[in-house]
């Protein structure tokens, strides 16, 4: 990382899907030691605390296409500002989730101070799901499900147009990794959309490091850097169980590290968020142990 200064931000929101505890995963997180760890490597960590948010049980579900639609965008607005506030001091954001839904503020707020200096961001998705639904195509109505829809411009407007412009990457620079289960509704959206989505096949076929490389590759072209997505479900249900939506056949533990290995040895991340965290279906925090282990790789921790 070329800067020296981290900004823990947690967001324990899990208004955007069906399966509740991911609202646990910033202090799993935080149990798991993440502060300390990171401050060995040589950083200086700033936990900024939690973001506020609506509870679903005072909360109406409101439109059944994008349930809690107005609470996830609030949440997601606050978030916005604080990550800009973030990247103005000169620390970096690492965002802690919470269901993925809390990209959009992540990615919005990244986006707008790189923006303001007239540079643009790359994305990098490390996930199992594309995650681009939009209400008119989900068929559970979860918001978590259409987060890079939002940010690439398409889906429920108190999302896309939030700060006052979209897209907030394009579609050029974005890229998914571990790509193996989609609705079917959805894929046009991804096929069309112009995003580069690199499914587990392409992992087995090609090998991670090929990959990551023409990911970053991309996120970087013409960027002044990229944000990363890290999903847990990103990586094989085996060494992450405890997420909120597992799917079998995802990433080892050791592609895992050498994704964000090579993430961090292109010394072009901005912003990081782990997200998806889910403690009540975990085994002794495991999960997300291994997602401050990631954190970690990400930040430059080395085998030798």
């Amino acid at each position: 990382m070329r800067h020296s200064h981290i900004a823990i931000i947690g967001v324990p929101l899990d208004l955007g899907q069906g399966r509740r505890g991911v609202d646990m995963g910033p202090s799993a997180v935080r149990v798991a030691n993440l502060n300390r760890r990171v401050e060995s490597l040589g950083y200086v960590v700033e936990d900024l605390g939690n973001v506020p948010v609506d509870q679903a049980e005072a909360s109406p579900e409101g439109h059944p296409r994008a349930k809690y639609l107005p609470q996830i965008a609030a949440t997601c607005n606050r978030l916005a500002i604080l990550v800009g506030e973030t990247l103005t001091r000169g620390s970096v954001p690492l965002v802690l989730g919470g269901d993925h839904s809390v990209a959009v503020g992540t990615a919005s707020g990244v986006s707008q101070y790189f923006r303001a200096q007239n540079h643009k961001i790359g994305l990098i998705w490390l996930d199992a799901h594309a995650d681009m639904n939009t209400p008119e195509s989900s068929p559970s109505g979860n918001v978590h499900g259409m987060p890079l829809a939002c940010i690439l411009g398409m889906g429920p407007p108190e999302l896309v147009g939030m700060l006052g412009y979209q897209p907030k990457v394009a579609p050029r620079n974005t890229v998914i990794v571990g790509l193996r289960e989609i609705d079917e509704v959805e894929k046009p959206h991804v096929r069309e959309s112009g995003v580069r989505a690199f499914t587990m096949r392409d992992l087995d076929e090609r090998g991670l490091r090929s990959v990551m490389e023409e990911a970053i590759r991309l996120a970087c072209d013409g960027t002044a850097g990229f944000h990363l997505s890290l999903d847990m479900d990103f990586v094989d249900p085996k060494d992450a169980p405890g997420v909120g939506t597992p799917v079998r056949g995802g990433a080892t533990y050791r592609e895992a590290h050498l994704a964000m290995e090579m993430i961090c040895d292109s010394r072009h991340m901005v912003s990081m968020e782990v997200v998806e965290v889910n403690p009540v279906i975990d085994e002794v925090n495991r999960t997300a142990d291994l997602a401050v282990e990631l954190v970690m790789s990400g930040l430059g921790k080395r085998i030798l």
